[in-house]
């Protein structure tokens, strides 16, 4: 169970304090945009590449393997089943071949375009691996990977009060809109505070049922159910009591209204780190035409 707590989602990495530390949170966010953007449209290579630069930015952040074997591995593990998954899946396309160009009379024909590259076909196996299903395979692992990774670092390396202040700077102007930017963000801070509060309680609960080695087999199906039933109702019962305490707590500091209680969650200030990360950024969006192609 200890695995609830390794979980990327809402899992800050406090030390080692890396160059991702240090990095202002709207940099960091806006570099983590890019990721998810990136692979929109974009070609095999370029889908590819975005899983090399991932891994390579962990490395050269010195993340310890500790924190990156079980969201990493697990990761690749899944990407690699999806693609071999996706290789051999069907693509609804009935071509064996099609040539480059038309046959001229007198003239050797080119050499035909391979669309089916492996094929098995004896017996009740029926494999066949296409252009088309590698691309797919590509499309579907590389994307699993990229959209998970890379909100993983970025959560491993920037505190939740950094998230939530890096988001209302972009979402200031909002304000003259009359947008209530404090108290979304507010929110924000005490629900991905409030994450780890929710897998410590489960993780509590389902180790209490196991200490009591239950026989499930004798309880039958109807009891069990029953058990899971109250294990469930104690657990929405510890987690209102729980927002119930931090709500007291609040209103007991003066935390009633944006207005008459603001505190500065994290001071924002870019440093020479980070115009290097911002200049990197747009030669990463270079990057993304010239190798990734255009958005069509």
């Amino acid at each position: 169970m200890d695995l609830l707590r390794s979980l990327p989602i809402g899992l800050y990495l406090e030390q080692p304090t890396t160059w991702l530390h240090r990095l202002d949170p709207r940099v960091k966010l806006g570099w983590l945009l890019s990721f998810l953007l990136a692979p929109i449209l974009a070609n095999s290579i370029w889908k590819l590449s975005l899983v090399g630069i991932l891994v390579l930015i962990s490395i050269l952040a010195g993340i310890p393997w500790r924190a990156l074997k079980q969201q990493m591995g697990l990761l690749l593990l899944t990407g690699a089943v999806i693609f071999l998954i996706g290789i051999f899946s069907p693509d609804t396309l009935n071509v064996t071949h099609q040539l480059r160009s038309p046959p001229d009379l007198g003239v050797e024909i080119a050499q035909p375009y391979q669309y089916v590259l492996f094929k098995i076909d004896t017996g009740p196996i029926h494999l066949k691996i296409t252009r088309k299903s590698i691309e797919s395979a590509i499309y579907v692992s590389t994307l699993l990977f990229t959209l998970a990774y890379s909100t993983t670092i970025y959560l491993l390396t920037t505190a939740p009060e950094e998230i939530t202040t890096g988001i209302e700077s972009f979402m200031s102007p909002l304000r003259r809109y009359n947008v209530p930017v404090t108290e979304i963000t507010l929110t924000l801070t005490l629900a991905l505070r409030f994450i780890p509060l929710v897998l410590e309680e489960i993780q509590n609960l389902v180790r209490s049922i196991y200490t009591r080695a239950i026989d499930w087999q004798k309880l039958g199906f109807k009891n069990s159910a029953k058990v899971w039933l109250t294990v469930a109702e104690k657990l929405f019962a510890n987690l209102l009591s729980r927002a119930e305490q931090i709500a007291v707590a609040m209103q007991v500091r003066g935390f009633t209204t944006p207005n008459t209680h603001q505190v500065q969650w994290h001071q924002l200030k870019l440093g020479k780190t980070d115009f290097l990360a911002i200049s990197l950024l747009s030669v990463f969006w270079v990057a993304r035409f010239v190798i990734g192609g255009q958005f069509a």
